[in-house]
């Protein structure tokens, strides 16, 4: 990584900062701080509504499993992320998204994907490659999903886009010079 990682257990400097650690390590259970955590405890404040914003958007959700992952997976490729590819790349698998359709997510021609997945793959290009969605992508989302579903993926592909970028500008777990994981 570009900055040294925060100690494990980091150093705090107040209540309020141990308070958030706290909060960051119960969402990550016995998983522990991850590297992106690590890096980002350098803002505690940052940290913490990253944890919380982040948190609803992986668990707090209506969509399926599968369509979460498959934007998430997919954020990764466009951004060349592979650190967030190595982490949700068994995710998708897990929930379902076949090894066929997961390793198409790396190239243009999605493959073995339902309409539902095609469409939010379709939908997640428009919003990583040019941000605004042309209407004939939205108009094929529209009547797969309900609007808080939609609102759900659109928020979805926006976060990753912003992990993605953090990710990637500051090198969170050296991956920047992989082609793929």
């Amino acid at each position: 990584m570009r900055l040294p990682y925060v100690p494990d257990p980091p150093p705090t400097l107040s209540a309020e900062d141990s308070a958030i650690v706290d909060r960051v390590r119960a969402r990550r259970g016995s998983r522990g701080l991850t590297q992106l955590d690590r890096a980002l405890l350098h803002a505690p404040a940052v940290a913490d509504g990253w944890n919380s914003f982040l948190g609803a958007i992986r668990t707090k959700t209506s969509l399926p499993e599968d369509i979460r992952e498959i934007a998430i997976c997919r954020v990764a490729v466009l951004n060349g992320a592979w650190y967030e590819w190595k982490h949700h790349a068994p995710i998708a698998l897990a929930a379902g998204v076949s090894e066929e359709s997961l390793n198409s997510l790396k190239s243009d021609r999605a493959e073995g994907m339902n309409e539902k997945q095609m469409a939010v793959v379709e939908y997640t290009n428009a919003m990583t490659r040019e941000v605004k969605v042309p209407d004939i992508v939205f108009n094929k989302l529209r009547p797969l999903f309900t609007e808080r579903e939609i609102v759900e993926i659109t928020a979805t592909v926006g976060a990753y886009n912003t992990v993605s970028r953090f990710l990637v500008a500051l090198d969170v777990g050296e991956m920047n010079e992989t082609n793929e994981h």
